[in-house]
């Protein structure tokens, strides 16, 4: 068998529906599924950053919801069958961080980008 290659290229962009999901999620209100991917379709929106079919982006919304529950970013509690999502204040704080350096850090690539062609 051949070995793979170790080297592989990977750049990371700012994803616009997580950015959302923390900025509605550093609020001190709880949510249920539905009312939390209205008020992030409409915040998308408004952006000008909503692609793909509703549905699709709903599906994604939720796999982002739930990976922030795994990394323990947002609270999950479960009434009969009611889910009601909650962001954990110290988590949020640090992943608003994490996100605004890696905007930065984009917006600083596209402008030498577009410096370099000019």
């Amino acid at each position: 068998m051949s070995k793979r290659s170790a080297i592989s290229f990977t750049r990371r962009a700012p994803d616009n529906l997580t950015e959302e999901l923390v900025a509605v999620l550093s609020s001190k209100a709880s949510f249920e599924f539905k009312p939390l991917f209205e008020i992030i379709l409409l915040n998308l929106r408004e952006r000008n950053a909503a692609t793909g079919g509703e549905e699709l982006l709903r599906l994604r919304a939720y796999e982002k919801l739930q990976g922030l529950v795994h990394q323990g970013a947002v609270k999950r509690t479960v009434i009969g069958i009611t889910k009601k999502y909650k962001g954990v204040a110290k988590r949020m704080v640090v992943l608003r961080a994490e996100m605004k350096a890696l905007r930065a850090a984009c917006n600083e690539r596209a402008l030498a980008k577009a410096a370099a062609r000019n």
